[in-house]
């Protein structure tokens, strides 16, 4: 997958279409990543001893293919590419081939 984690990225389809920000988790066996702030879901929790029941917000995974990384250079989401910089395998945005 040309996402990682820490990555800045735009979700271009879906209910947070145009949202900006940065990866927290990737799933590579499912394509899926969770990006902060997006694909918020209430999650119900029981009563766990002493602590009570609570409704927590959490992020929900959302498919590789609905994020773009953004371009370092012009903050707009540019598809990635690969290129070999001294003798190293780096990912470049396509749009200005800096590297991200």
């Amino acid at each position: 997958m040309k996402i990682k984690k820490g990555d800045t990225v735009q979700v271009i389809a879906g209910k947070d279409k145009g949202k900006q920000a940065k990866v927290l988790l990737v799933d590579t066996e499912r394509r899926r990543v969770v990006v902060e702030g997006v694909g918020i879901v209430k999650r119900h929790l029981k009563r766990q001893g002493t602590t009570p029941g609570q409704i927590v917000e959490m992020e929900k995974s959302i498919d590789v293919s609905n994020v773009a990384a953004i371009d370092p250079t012009s903050k707009k989401p540019t598809r990635v590419g690969y290129a070999f910089e001294g003798g190293k395998k780096v990912r470049i945005a396509k749009k200005s081939g800096k590297q991200l």
